[in-house]
């Protein structure tokens, strides 16, 4: 009966609901955009590993009934390219915020995307580092306030997609949770891609970046400022650069076909 009710709860974990995450956070959409997104395509959770480090976004695989780790922070490529030289024949997600990612976790990042790993990257970008009290990230916006920058930060905001798409990744998309059809839409292409696939997606965090940088713990105060923020790339043509650069550009920027990073064939001898 539960099933008929709600169909894609037969991909979370037994006993791990309700879960962790602030009320209004975006991180729930994102999970239950993933979930329509594997459902629809009918994938086997036995032939999906995800990874989390640490953060928010890091907790989602512990509501999925698949393999997982949980665990340093930054480090989520790097266990990512370990499992993918081994088994090369499993989908390898892994869900890392802004933080996680860009961060600590930058130079594995760039190098993943270097060597077009055949991995899926959900980004989950909320301008903070949010679970441990809303400091400054590497994609916080210039000068917002934040638990660590009272005086709004200094610093030019990292543009992850732009970043990957320099590094070498061979699917790249940002979407916000704003847009569900999308976003559910890049994730399905993102797991049927080979090679390094990045999907940002926006999302509300009125708990610390409302709080702090938007003077608003209201969600959908959060929302508005997102969207009247963001624009569609199919949109841009003429709109000017110094415009630009003030607006989070939506869409699908690169999908290409490019030899993947594969290890030995061991697994594969092994079990012949």
């Amino acid at each position: 009966m539960t099933d008929k009710i709600y169909p894609l709860r037969k991909y979370i974990r037994n006993g791990k609901l309700p879960h962790f995450f602030c009320p209004g956070c975006g991180c729930g959409q994102v999970l239950n955009y993933f979930l329509k997104a594997v459902d629809d395509l009918k994938l086997n959770l036995d032939e999906i590993i995800t990874i989390g480090g640490v953060g928010c976004t890091a907790r989602i695989p512990v509501y999925l009934s698949t393999d997982s780790f949980h665990g340093v922070h930054g480090r989520t490529l790097a266990w990512a390219t370990g499992i993918k030289l081994y088994r090369p024949d499993l989908k390898v997600v892994i869900f890392a915020g802004d933080g996680d990612l860009a961060a600590i976790g930058g130079n594995h990042f760039i190098h993943a995307a270097r060597r077009n790993l055949d991995v899926t990257v959900i980004m989950v970008n909320n301008f903070n580092f949010a679970m441990t009290g809303g400091q400054v990230a590497p994609t916080t916006q210039i000068e917002s306030v934040t638990m660590t920058t009272p005086y709004g930060s200094k610093e030019n905001p990292l543009d992850v997609c732009n970043l990957a798409q320099c590094a070498g990744a061979t699917f790249v998309s940002r979407w916000s949770t704003l847009k569900p059809l999308q976003t559910i839409k890049a994730i399905k292409k993102a797991l049927q891609h080979k090679g390094f696939s990045l999907i940002e997606v926006l999302s509300q965090c009125p708990t610390n970046f409302g709080r702090y940088a938007l003077k608003t713990g209201d969600t959908e105060k959060v929302l508005q400022w997102m969207d009247q923020n963001s624009i569609m790339k199919s949109k841009t043509k003429d709109v000017s650069e110094y415009e630009l650069k003030e607006k989070f550009i939506l869409g699908d920027f690169v999908e290409i076909d490019k030899p993947i990073f594969e290890g030995t064939t061991v697994y594969k001898e092994e079990v012949s």
